[in-house]
């Protein structure tokens, strides 16, 4: 298991309690990538002491730290948290047997659900549009999805060792519908369990800097797949749009190509 967190201490507590009590606890290796906190996360590993964490001296991103936490793993599949998830003691194992049972699918998520047990918002579209919907089984069988949200998804390590990476053109935002992309170009499948569920606890309010780091990797993933001029009109219309909006702030970053990892797009 892989949990990526910044500054949210209390989250990250209660998502590793819940994990301490997984099914086969002993057989998990559990790395918590730590994003440059200052709120005394990266210090949780005096209270959980057979988890792993690996500090970062800065905000890098979740796609870098997705890319570190996995390379840190010896397993042949990598179960991606979120760190304001809360998973239940048989999750791990059932989402393990659905891979080893199918050599067709390349990654399975359980069914996201709200603190009162109800679908969260979950599934996704191409291109990203940053708006999710809660999933909608018809039954307790797996449904195949196309796009889930990266809060909970258990992918088998090889097919990322075939891309070589997460693609690191993306900061924060893009990385999961980047994964879901390429599952589908490999004609693999993705598989929802909607008798396995995650509590997401999630948040609506993001920061200019982050809408920004979405937009951009927005952009990111039409001039990947769709073309340059598709990337390009997705860039420029990130920036046109948050200065007729007078949200400067985002406009500053969008402009610049400024990601949440610092880096430059």
């Amino acid at each position: 298991m892989v949990v990526v967190s910044r500054n949210r201490v209390e989250w990250l507590r209660t998502c590793l309690e819940s994990i301490e009590k997984s099914e086969g606890r002993d057989t998990l290796q559990i790395i918590v990538v730590d994003n440059g906190s200052s709120d005394g996360s990266a210090q949780l590993d005096g209270a959980f002491p057979q988890v792993q964490f690996i500090r970062l001296p800065k905000n890098f991103g979740l796609t870098k730290a997705l890319n570190l936490g996995w390379r840190a793993a010896d397993a042949e599949y990598v179960f991606f948290l979120h760190d304001d998830t809360e998973v239940e003691p048989a999750t791990a194992v059932r989402l393990a047997e659905i891979l080893d049972g199918h050599p067709e699918v390349a990654a399975v998520c359980p069914l996201l659900v709200d603190g009162e047990g109800r679908p969260a918002p979950q599934l996704g579209e191409f291109p990203p549009t940053g708006e999710w919907v809660p999933a909608a089984p018809s039954d307790i069988e797996p449904m195949a999805v196309e796009y889930p949200r990266g809060a909970a998804l258990m992918m088998r390590v090889f097919l990322i060792k075939a891309i070589r990476q997460i693609d690191e053109r993306y900061g924060q935002f893009g990385s999961d519908a980047d994964l879901a992309v390429n599952i589908r170009r490999a004609s693999k499948k993705i598989l929802l369990l909607p008798t396995v569920r995650v509590r997401h606890h999630g948040r609506n309010a993001v920061t200019p800097f982050e809408r920004a780091d979405f937009l951009l990797g927005r952009a990111a993933f039409l001039g990947k797949y769709q073309g340059f001029r598709a990337g390009l009109q997705a860039r420029l219309g990130a920036v046109l749009g948050a200065l007729l909006g007078f949200r400067f702030s985002e406009f500053k970053y969008t402009v610049s190509g400024q990601k949440i990892d610092g880096t430059q797009m």
